[in-house]
């Protein structure tokens, strides 16, 4: 991806660990493989997030789809593998990509999830985030956070 692309910065594979939690369900740990791979020519880059249970090594969670630069900032489309397709709007400011869920789809047997924020922070070499989520009747709350590594 050319410096002067706007997801320029982002682009990589980023591998690293993180811990999560939501009232309803037992904390866990995971390890992620974040890869932000750029589009030739296009200002937008394949976006895939997939996990593992830290202690057993065993898939977890995954999301695919794609970050956009647009003229009013940055857009991610994602599809989770629990049933979600997520379209989020934000920024891209002073390292920090700053996200928040425009609208949620969900399958039939997908559970309830209204509202998703994240925060990405970049700071050289690492790439540090937090999310949270409003589901199944929870309001707004922390669900995870990690920290990974330029591959």
């Amino acid at each position: 991806m050319p410096d002067g692309h706007p997801l320029a910065a982002l682009a990589a594979t980023w591998r690293g660990a993180g811990e999560g939690e939501y009232p309803t369900i037992a904390d866990f740990a995971y390890t992620e493989e974040l890869v932000i791979a750029p589009v030739p020519d296009r200002p937008l880059a394949h976006w895939r997030s997939t996990t593992r249970d830290a202690a057993t090594g065993e898939p977890r969670h995954a999301e695919s789809g794609f970050l956009r630069a647009t003229t009013h900032g940055l857009e991610l489309v994602v599809a989770h593998g629990f049933g979600i397709v997520e379209a989020a709007a934000g920024s891209f400011d002073g390292g920090v990509l700053a996200l928040r869920s425009r609208g949620l789809l969900r399958t039939a047997s997908a559970k309830q999830v209204d509202e998703v924020e994240r925060r990405y922070e970049l700071d050289g070499e690492t790439l540090r985030y937090a999310i949270a989520m409003a589901a199944v009747g929870v309001p707004l709350t922390h669900h995870l956070r990690a920290e990974l590594r330029r591959a």
